[in-house]
């Protein structure tokens, strides 16, 4: 399967990656069967867990803007300097330099930074999140992300994390650990819901929201590479994406963004700025074959999963 706008036939369409359980092959569907496309998107998944570089994103994006700052700062000053003194003699370089310093000072007193969303976000959704193992240990073990989506500690997840699966256990971000079982599946969304026989003293569900317009800025949350609890941000990049895990059964309407996910993200939320839950991420595109992130993630958009799970009105 290729993306609803097909590449070039110069540029084959780059392989998909399931982040979330056991190994399968390449150009295999979930079930093993080979789809006979090597050059259409597959799926694949695992339970690696090498370690993985932090996202630095927003680091590299405050440093570029500081400097931007700074540079207009300066040109400013010198205007300033310019426009007083270049036509008079008898000032020196130690007055310029001051009127560029106060110039500077000036500039940066009136500038408003826009403060980070990241830690608001990340503060809110926190206490929604779920770490997931399945299989307990051999080649069906595996983990997942979730988060709760009901008072009742109902927990939406994607279906390839717990497919098939005899022994889930879900940990709480209270410490909390009990068993838990899938209540209901929906595989051609790659959706699924599970529900624990224990619950945290305190349930906090999850916030519904709308899909933003492309190019707005998302929060991936959940546990890539069994690193419990991580947070990546970037933006929508596309919307209504079609991905194929086999000729039958593709995955459609998805929300593609470029925030950092990984084996072990699957199931976890995307979030807009205000800290909605805008989607479940599924997939990642995968054009090296390895299992780890090249750029491109796939979310299931949350209006899409929670209607077909019966979950709360929008």
């Amino acid at each position: 399967m290729s993306f609803t706008s097909p590449p070039t036939p110069r540029t084959p369409p780059p392989r998909v990656s399931v982040p979330g359980r056991s190994p399968l092959p390449e150009i295999e569907d979930l079930n093993g069967h080979s789809n006979g496309h090597e050059d259409d998107l597959t799926f694949e998944s695992t339970d690696e867990q090498p370690l993985a570089e932090l996202d630095t994103a927003e680091k590299r994006r405050s440093r570029l803007l500081a400097g931007l700052l700074w540079l207009s700062a300066i040109g400013l000053g010198a205007l300033v300097a310019f426009l007083v003194f270049g036509r008079d003699p008898t000032v020196g370089p130690v007055e310029v330099e001051t009127a560029i310093d106060d110039a500077i000072t000036q500039a940066f007193d009136a500038t408003t930074i826009p403060p980070d969303r990241g830690p608001a976000v990340y503060g809110t959704i926190f206490p929604s999140l779920v770490f997931i193992q399945v299989g307990g240990e051999g080649p069906d073990a595996g983990l997942g992300s979730g988060v709760i989506i009901n008072a009742d500690g109902s927990i939406m997840t994607s279906d390839h994390v717990v497919a098939g699966a005899t022994d889930i256990s879900v940990t709480f971000t209270d410490g909390t650990t009990a068993p838990a079982q899938v209540t209901e599946s929906i595989p051609d969304m790659d959706i699924a819901i599970i529900q624990t026989s224990v619950l945290p003293d305190v349930v906090v569900p999850a916030t519904f929201g709308g899909t933003p317009a492309v190019g707005s800025r998302v929060y991936a949350v959940g546990n890539p590479l069994g690193l419990s609890g991580s947070i990546s941000t970037g933006v929508i990049s596309a919307t209504g994406r079609t991905i194929g895990r086999d000729p039958d059964e593709p995955l459609e309407d998805l929300i593609q963004f470029d925030a950092a996910v990984n084996p072990g993200s699957s199931g976890g939320p995307l979030l807009d700025e205000n800290a909605q839950l805008i989607g479940i991420v599924t997939a990642l595109a995968n054009p090296t074959g390895e299992d780890f992130f090249s750029g491109i993630g796939f979310a299931v958009p949350i209006q899409n999963a929670a209607g077909a799970a019966g979950g709360p009105e929008q």
